[in-house]
């Protein structure tokens, strides 16, 4: 089980890799690559986000 503080670490690291991944969007012609490992990171923060949650609510 994760803590609230590694949930934590991971969230913030979750939106570096998220940020660096948007800079390397170009303004046309995306390519599918870059976009899945943008929507895999999305997703992953989410559950991170969720999970988060869960335990505050516990």
């Amino acid at each position: 089980m994760n803590t609230l503080e590694e949930l934590g670490k991971r969230l913030r690291e979750l939106e570096e890799e998220i940020n660096e991944t948007k800079k390397r969007l170009p303004a046309h012609s995306v390519k599918p690559p870059v976009m899945m490992d943008l929507i895999a990171l999305e997703d992953e923060y989410d559950s991170v986000l969720r999970r988060i949650n869960e335990l505050k609510e516990k």
